[in-house]
C-alpha cells in the first residue's frame, strides 16, 4: 500500500520540483527571521523537521551565527544539496527525527510540513517536550475561490504533495487540538513576496490587495494567497523560555 511519505523516500517529489524550493529559501528565512524578532526570541538550539535542501538552515544561520542548527529530512533525494547548505553551525541528518533525535532544542521549525503528513494529529502529537516553542509555516490553499476552481487544489496535491488543506482557523485549531498553545501567529506576505509567483498569481495580485484592505481574514478566505506563520509551545505543561 502506497503512503504520503513514500513521494518523497522516492525520487517522485525531486522529478516534479528539481530545485527542491530552493529559490523560495531567502524569502522564507527571512520571513522566520523576522517573526522570532518580533516575538522576541533568540533560539541557542534550532531544529527543522523536513528540512528539505536546508535551505532555509543556511540562511538563518547567517543571520543567527551564534546559534547551532539540526536539520531532519526523510527524503534521500534532498540530501544532495546538502553539500552546497552546509556550514559550521549547521548539521543535517537523513532519519526520521521521531526515531532517532535525543535533544531537546529551544525551538522547531515545522515549514510547510503538515500538509504533507497523513496522520497530522499524531505526528503532531509526537512533538511535545522536543522543544521550547515551535514555529509552523502552512500554506493556506483553501479559500472560496480554491474550492470553486478546484484545479488549484489538485495542483498543489500531485506537484508538491499537499494532502491536507487549511484556512487560518483550521491550521490554529488543528494545532490547539494537538495540545499546542499558540503564542503568537501571522501571514507571512506571500501573496505579493513569494519568489515564485506564477503569471496567474501576479494576475490576482490586484483583486486580493483590495480584499485584503477591507479585511485581510475575509480577503484570504475569498481569494487564497497567503500562508501562515505560527508560533506555538505545549500547553500541557509550562515550556523552557528561550
Amino acid at each position: 500500500m502506497a503512503l504520503p511519505e513514500d513521494k518523497y523516500t522516492t525520487d517522485d517529489y525531486l522529478t516534479h520540483n528539481p530545485s527542491w524550493d530552493m529559490e523560495d529559501s531567502p524569502w522564507k528565512a527571512a520571513a522566520v527571521a523576522g517573526f522570532l524578532r518580533d516575538e522576541g526570541l533568540t533560539p541557542r538550539t534550532v531544529c527543522e523537521i523536513g528540512c528539505g535542501a536546508g535551505g532555509v538552515l543556511a540562511e538563518l544561520s547567517k543571520t543567527l551565527p551564534g546559534t547551532e542548527f539540526c536539520g531532519y529530512e526523510i527524503a534521500p533525494a534532498a540530501a544532495r544539496f546538502w553539500e552546497k547548505t552546509k556550514s559550521s553551525n549547521v548539521k543535517f541528518v537523513l532519519d526520521d527525527f521521531f526515531k532517532v533525535n535525543k535533544a531537546h532544542y529551544d525551538l522547531i521549525l515545522l515549514l510547510d510540513v503538515i500538509e504533507h503528513i497523513g496522520d497530522p494529529f499524531t505526528f503532531l502529537n509526537g512533538l511535545h517536550g522536543a522543544a521550547g516553542h515551535y514555529l509552523f509555516h502552512i500554506p493556506l490553499d483553501l479559500s472560496a475561490l480554491s474550492v470553486a476552481r478546484e484545479v488549484p487544489l489538485l495542483n498543489v496535491r500531485h506537484k508538491v504533495g499537499h494532502i491536507n488543506y487549511f484556512t487560518k482557523n483550521l491550521a490554529l485549531e488543528l494545532l490547539k487540538e494537538s495540545g499546542f498553545e499558540i503564542t503568537g501567529w501571522r501571514y507571512s506576505g506571500a501573496a505579493f513576496n513569494s519568489p515564485q509567483s506564477t503569471w496567474k498569481t501576479k494576475l490576482a495580485a490586484l483583486p486580493r490587495l483590495i480584499a485584503y484592505s477591507l479585511n485581510k481574514d475575509w480577503g484570504v478566505r475569498l481569494l487564497g494567497g497567503e500562508t501562515l506563520l505560527v508560533l506555538a509551545r505545549s500547553a500541557e505543561k509550562t515550556s523552557r523560555q528561550l
